[in-house]
């Protein structure tokens, strides 16, 4: 695990892709492999989730089902997507 994202290209390109997008959107898994090893983007798939987990759990990320944030980071299952940290209702 890093402490800073420059330490590890895939969380950082997490971090940039979610920060570009437009508010409200998301990033695809894929989309962050891609960006930080182009060649082998396929490969990279397992690092890209376990480094969503990582920025989910310091605040930095939320962690998408069907448009929701997960309830659990560690416990989720399928498909998912990459969002900048979602504030609830309750939290202003």
């Amino acid at each position: 695990m890093s402490e800073n994202p420059q330490d590890d290209p895939i969380e950082a390109a997490i971090l940039r892709l979610t920060e570009a997008a437009a508010e409200g959107r998301s990033i695809a898994p894929a989309d962050a492999a891609k960006a930080a090893d182009p060649e082998n983007h396929h490969k990279r798939f397992g690092h890209v989730r376990q480094a969503a987990i990582r920025l989910a759990k310091e605040g930095k990320v939320s962690i998408l089902r069907k448009g929701k944030p997960v309830e659990d980071v560690d416990t989720f299952k399928g498909v998912y997507r990459i969002s900048r940290p979602v504030v609830s209702d309750g939290a202003k």
